[in-house]
Formats: structure tokens, sequence, C-alpha cells
């Protein structure tokens, strides 16, 4: 997993001035992105890249030198991208800038990157004369392995003139995104391999991109990217809308090399390590720790589950079978400052990301893998479509969806679960409390909603509906006494005559 306090520690450095102490002078003249010569492009190139690949063996991709990833992480900080070199910087009727990152550190591997244009691609030229550094930046060889580690997409999201950072690609097949006003939470990755395997996982790479240039005025960029592994390669292509919310359209394609059992579509990477159910395990002064709080999933039925995210004690791995699921993501349902307090991390403004497929997807299951941390600098969360069926040798697959990054947390039907809670009964056993957000069209009156608890073992006792006047919402309590269970699965939903009115809660407890 990517370290979390790599990601804080790029968003400091996207936020440092042009200039300062050890930057160029407002008069000096600063050498800006740089393209190589042309040569002719289609989409259908990196998908005819991908196949040829795949019936190759795998060439593992060349590293830069063992001095750049010996670094340490206040070093790395110590580099940053001058955004006066940014790619369009300058240009009227672009509505993107482009910035590139330094290789080190974690990122060992370079990347190509190419600008589309008219039919032609460009290479951007590998030039450390686009960063700045300080005086304590070591002295590190350059030579033909190094290259850009990844890119960061900019656009005037809040204020015209001002270009606000919505995206970046780096590190293995990873990115993420934000809508206006975000800070970054949960990523996402084009592709995951044999995820929680005892025999390890595969992280596939995007080893070259292609940036369509946007047509003036867009409100939309084109990224390709050519995907690469020991077990599969791959062919992508993302078109990035940003805005309150930022909407990414993913078109893919993977190339077995080998026979791949374990394989995860549209792949979610966050954190969760505290909060009103597990409260008791940590000190802290903040009410709770984490960058999503629930897996959602609206599936193929139409019914729509919420299960809270886990820290548990050791490694758990939950799957949702399913045919053709309309959607799933991780949501961040908390958006309240008091709900974490934290004047630095702001959780409550991390962005949720649904997930919603085009065509079908067929016969799998959601898969939710939940890592023990006592520490919220490691993503210990991954959620992605694990397809039934393996992809064989010489096989290909094909898909397609849609990521909505924001604030919404809202999907399917039902009243939605605004927050779990759990601990001790005085009288012994367990009381959970699951409140219901309130909802205008609620026509039912309260007499009339029926609660439905249920639990694979143990005894659920006295479940009850209680209106909560603080939120507006219902309250559902009740209390579990596990007996001599260690594991046990509860299922609640508030239903209405023979019908839902919530959405399918469901929880895993672990002694």
């Amino acid at each position: 997993m990517l370290r979390r306090e790599l990601i804080q520690g790029l968003l400091a450095l996207s936020a440092l001035p042009a200039t300062n102490a050890f930057a160029a002078t407002e008069e000096a003249v600063e050498p800006g992105l740089q393209l190589g010569e042309g040569r002719p492009f289609t989409p259908a190139d990196v998908r005819a890249m991908a196949e040829r690949m795949a019936s190759e063996a795998y060439q593992p991709p060349t590293r830069i030198p063992d001095a750049w990833t010996e670094i340490s992480y206040d070093q790395y900080r110590k580099i940053w991208f001058d955004a006066r070199n940014a790619l369009w910087e300058g240009e009227e009727g672009t509505p993107v800038r482009v910035d590139v990152f330094a290789p080190g550190l974690y990122f060992p591997t370079p990347i190509r990157l190419e600008v589309v244009e008219a039919g032609q691609a460009r290479p951007v030229l590998f030039d450390m004369g686009v960063f700045d550094t300080t005086d304590k930046f070591p002295d590190l060889p350059v030579d033909e392995t190094l290259g850009y580690s990844g890119f960061r997409l900019r656009a005037e999201l809040e204020r015209q003139d001002i270009y606000t950072e919505f995206a970046v690609f780096q590190g293995a097949s990873y990115f993420r995104g934000i809508g206006a006003g975000q800070t970054y939470g949960l990523s996402a990755r084009g592709l995951a391999i044999d995820t929680a395997s005892p025999d390890g996982e595969e992280f596939p790479e995007f080893r070259h991109f292609w940036l369509e240039r946007p047509e003036v005025e867009s409100d939309r960029i084109v990224v390709h990217a050519l995907m690469d592994s020991p077990s599969v390669t791959g062919a992508y292509r993302f078109e990035i809308i940003p805005g309150d919310t930022l909407e990414i359209g993913v078109e893919a394609e993977v190339f077995a090399r080998e026979r791949v059992t374990n394989m995860g579509i549209a792949p979610l990477t966050s954190m969760f390590q505290f909060d009103e159910t597990n409260r008791d395990r940590f000190s802290d002064f903040r009410s709770a720790i984490h960058d999503s709080d629930g897996l959602s999933i609206v599936n193929g039925g139409g019914e729509t589950i919420w299960r809270p995210l886990a820290n548990p004690r050791t490694l758990q791995i939950s799957g949702f079978l399913d045919n053709n699921p309309k959607g799933f993501g991780l949501m961040q349902r908390a958006r309240n400052f008091e709900d974490f307090g934290d004047l630095q991390a702001l959780y409550h403004r991390r962005p949720s990301l649904w997930i919603a497929r085009r065509e079908g997807w067929g016969a799998g299951e959601v898969t939710l893998v939940e890592i023990p941390t006592d520490d919220e600098i490691y993503d210990n969360i991954v959620a992605y479509w694990r397809p039934a069926s393996p992809l064989e040798p010489g096989q290909s697959r094909a898909f397609s969806y849609d990521m909505t990054w924001g604030a919404r947390t809202e999907y399917g039907t039902g009243l939605k679960v605004a927050n779990t809670r759990a601990g001790a009964d005085r009288g012994g056993g367990l009381r959970f409390t699951i409140d219901f957000a309130h909802e205008e069209s609620m026509a039912v009156a309260r007499d009339e909603i029926t609660p439905l608890v249920r639990a694979s073992d143990g005894t659920i006792v006295a479940p009850i509906v209680e209106d909560n006047p603080q939120t507006g919402g219902l309250r559902l309590g009740f209390k579990l006494e596990p007996g001599d269970a260690d594991l046990i699965e509860m299922r609640a939903q508030l239903r209405a005559g023979d019908g839902p009115l919530s959405e399918v809660w469901l929880y895993r407890w672990t002694r």
C-alpha cells in the first residue's frame, strides 16, 4: 500500500509557491516542459501495443539509480515542480495545466508521457530544470534512466486564473482525484491482482501515458494509458471532467499472459482506523479517523446495501455475490468538522468515490478487504469487483465504468444510514444503534415501521425504532448477545408494510 504520509507530502509540495527563497527569480526564464519529435498516433495503437506485449515474455521496467530511491521522505520533499513550467501554461483557451513529479523515494519506475495533437504524439522530454530544490536536496546521479514519476492535472475550479489540482496519476496504476474544495483521501487503481493473497499481491503499472490536448474551452481531458505486469497488460482510456464533482469515465481492455483468478476491476483503496464502533481501542483527541466510513452497493436486483467499514484485529475479506451490480463505492458520510475535530487532516472534506458500471459485468462479487492498522498513515481498506470467471492466458476482458469523486454519498433507494455506534451494554452483550438520515419525502408514520434484524449466530434482543430529535431521522437500536460465537454476520433494515423503507445495513462482528 502507498504510505499516506507521502500523499500528504505531495499536497504540501503542491501548496508551495512558484517562487520562494530557493526558487528562481521572477526575471529568470524557466525552460517549460519540452516536447520531442512527433509520430502518428491513434487510440487503437494502445490496444495493439497491449495485445502484442501480452503475447511476449514479461520485461521488467528500467529502474532509476538506487541513490534516488534511498533518499529519505524529508529529502524527497526538497524537490518540487515549478508551476511556471507546466504544460500549456500561459496558453489562452486551454483549460488544463499539467505538472510532473520528480523520480525517487517510493517511485523507482519512470513513466513515458506524450502529448497528442492533430494525430501526432510528441514525448515530454525529461529535464531536471523544471524542478526547484533547496540546498538540502542531495547531489544525485542524473542519467538516461531517469524520468518523471507521474503527473498532476490542474484547472480553474474555484477562481478564475487560479489553477487548482484535481487529479494525480503516480505510482503503479494508482490515481486519485477530488471535487472542488476537497482534500485528497482515497485512491483508485487501474487493476488489482491477488489482493490479500498469501503469496503476495501483484501491482500492475501504468508505464506509458498519452494526454490528448483539450479542445479550446473544453471542460474535459482524455488520457490513454498502457499497463504492464507479469500477469497482464492493459489499454486504458480516461475521460476526465473536473468540477464540483470530478467525473472520470474509464474504458479498458486487459490481456492475460498468465492465468488470473483474483482480478479486481475498479479497485478502490482507502483508510479506516476508528469511529464510534471501535473508539474504545484508541486514545486520540479526535472523534474519528478515516477517509471512508462505509461500502455502498446497489446490487443487480436494485437492493441498496450499506456496510460500515471496520478495523479488525485480523485480516478480513468479505464477498458480496452479485450479477451485474449497478454500482459500488467507498463513501465518507461523516461531513461535519466535529465528526473528526482535525484541523490539519480535514477528514470531513475527503471525497467519496462511486463506481457505476456501463456494460454488463456478469457474475462475480464486490470484494471488501479490511486490514488491521494502528496508524492512519497506512491505507488498509480495498474494495473492487471480482469477476467469477478467471482470465486465461491469451484471453482478454474489456470493461468500462464511470467514477464520481465528490461529496455525494447517497446512491440507490431507501433511507440512508447516517451513523453506526456500538459498545458494551451494562447488562452484558453489545448495544448497537443505527441512525438513519432524515428524508423530507418519507410519508410513513413511525408506528407503521417494522425493524428487521437478523444475525448468523448469537441472539438479537429488543430491536426498537425511535425518533432522533437531534437529526430529524430515525434510530434503530438493539442488543446483541454473542454467546460463544467468535464471528457474527448481522443484517438490519427498516420496513413499512411489505416493502423496504431503508437501505440494508450489514455488519460483521468479531470477538
